[in-house]
């Protein structure tokens, strides 16, 4: 540690885990867990409106210009997740999550007020810039307020609102992009619209999520950090339906002080845990280039293949976001149960096998457009859920030192590796108009999710109900 460290002995970990869940822990989950929907509403609003885009007089936009503003959106959700993941392990949870949702409403909107395809790539690269600074901020959050033995369910089930938020998107490119709903080229501009009115109204309600205590006893901050845990104890205390339990973890002893040097974080990160390091670069890859490649490009392959119209691409997403919505929502308990390894490496590896039939389905033009969206919903059911524990093991497998800059740096390599050239390659695949040319993308998917499932197998952690300290010890904790 940099600084001059303050031996700490403390319980708070075993407080916090110890608790009922309360509609604290629902706020808490609202107020934060909006990052997913917008993230969610974002994608699926570029991937809806792609026809309308490439259709608008003023930006006439080609099919590789398409996957390029989704990389470019990408790009900047990588650089954002670098930046505010450091900061965030510096300055504090709360802070950093109203800076990044800020960021995420101003660039949102000035991106309804583009006017050519840089200045759009431009506002997406900032609107991604602040979604993936959510990310680090959020997730931390989120792992150090839900106790133990809800932390797998629940963080499956928030990174699958993701799907609220595209299924919203989807109802908003129906609703705006339907033919004389709007003058011509202000429907995709509208669309943009959604979700800087829902950032705005919570905005409001971050207010009441308190600082991680576990990030400030850990930064010498002990009597902010009880006062904190008292409030969440009596807030707890009046909503729950008897005493609260005693606390059942022991205490543990830091040397905390103000600050972890970045090196120190970077090798808690690469050297402590190299098995875990790539376990985490594995498991965010594959899923990242699977859902880029596929749902950055899914209005393209219905346009270009099935002749569907642009303004009726929203009622094929539907009932692809609610696949995608329920697998975590009903599978995430099993996580808790059943366990991590058994569970990722499941649903990784069927979405794997599932894709690589179905895109053979599709190179032979036995699908429909209707029909592969009925696939698509199913092969995500699991897919969704896979993707969500990519999100959850990296966020709980390291210091808590270190815990957003290692969210930050498994997004923004996995990202990098896999979601960022996807959309780009697959809009180019997109464009050769050959059925054979797109299957070929669609197998390099779904080996990636096999390579992953195995990966798990080998190399995976059990961490279910496990508090954070026992899954990775603090790198200030003191031994006797």
């Amino acid at each position: 540690m940099s600084d001059t460290a303050t031996v700490i002995e403390t319980d708070i970990p075993a407080r916090l885990d110890r608790l009922p869940w309360t509609r604290f822990h629902t706020l808490v989950v609202v107020a934060l867990g909006i990052t997913w929907v917008l993230d969610g509403l974002e994608v699926t609003v570029a991937g809806s409106i792609a026809g309308a885009l490439q259709e608008s007089p003023v930006l006439r936009f080609t099919a590789a210009e398409v996957g390029l503003v989704g990389s470019a959106y990408l790009i900047g959700a990588i650089g954002g997740a670098v930046l505010f993941g450091y900061l965030t392990d510096r300055f504090g949870r709360k802070n950093l999550f109203m800076v990044t949702l800020g960021l995420y409403l101003t660039a949102t909107a000035a991106t309804a007020l583009s006017w050519n395809f840089w200045s759009f790539a431009v506002f997406r690269a900032l609107t991604g810039a602040g979604i993936g600074g959510e990310y680090t901020a959020i997730n931390s959050a989120i792992q150090e307020l839900i106790p133990a033995r809800f932390r797998g369910r629940t963080d499956l089930a928030i990174n699958g609102s993701f799907w609220i938020g595209a299924a919203m998107g989807a109802g908003g490119a129906i609703a705006f992009l339907q033919p004389g709903t709007l003058p011509p080229d202000w429907g995709w501009r509208a669309a943009f619209g959604i979700g800087s009115a829902l950032g705005l109204i919570i905005l409001g309600l971050r207010q009441f999520v308190p600082e991680s205590p576990r990030w400030l006893i850990l930064h010498a901050r002990p009597r902010e950090a009880e006062g904190v845990v008292e409030e969440i104890e009596r807030r707890v205390a009046r909503l729950a339906s008897g005493p609260l339990p005693e606390p059942s973890g022991s205490r543990i002893r830091l040397a905390a002080s103000s600050r972890t040097p970045m090196v120190r974080m970077v090798a808690a990160i690469v050297h402590d845990y190299p098995q875990r390091a790539i376990l985490g670069l594995v498991l965010m890859g594959s899923q990242a280039f699977f859902y880029n490649a596929i749902f950055f490009t899914y209005a393209l392959v219905l346009t270009k293949f099935f002749d569907v119209p642009s303004a009726s691409v929203g009622w094929y997403v539907l009932p692809f976001a609610i696949g995608n919505f329920f697998g975590p929502l009903l599978l995430g308990p099993l996580f808790d149960h059943i366990g991590r390894k058994p569970m990722i490496a499941s649903t990784y590896a069927l979405s794997g096998v599932l894709l690589a039939v179905v895109g053979f389905l599709f190179r032979e033009g036995a699908l429909d457009a209707r029909q592969l969206t009925l696939c698509w919903s199913g092969i995500f059911f699991f897919a969704s859920a896979a993707a969500s524990a990519a999100y959850l093991t990296v966020s709980e497998s390291f210091p808590i030192e270190a815990r957003a800059l290692a969210i930050a740096f498994f997004y923004a390599v996995g990202t990098a590796l896999g979601g960022a050239v996807a959309p780009w390659l697959f809009g180019m695949l997109i464009s050769t108009g050959e059925r054979g040319a797109v299957f070929g993308g669609y197998l390099l998917g779904a080996g990636l999710m096999v390579v992953a499932a195995l990966t798990e197998l080998a190399i995976g952690i059990k961490a279910e109900r496990q508090p954070l300290e026992s899954v990775a010890r603090p790198l200030s904790a003191i031994t006797d």
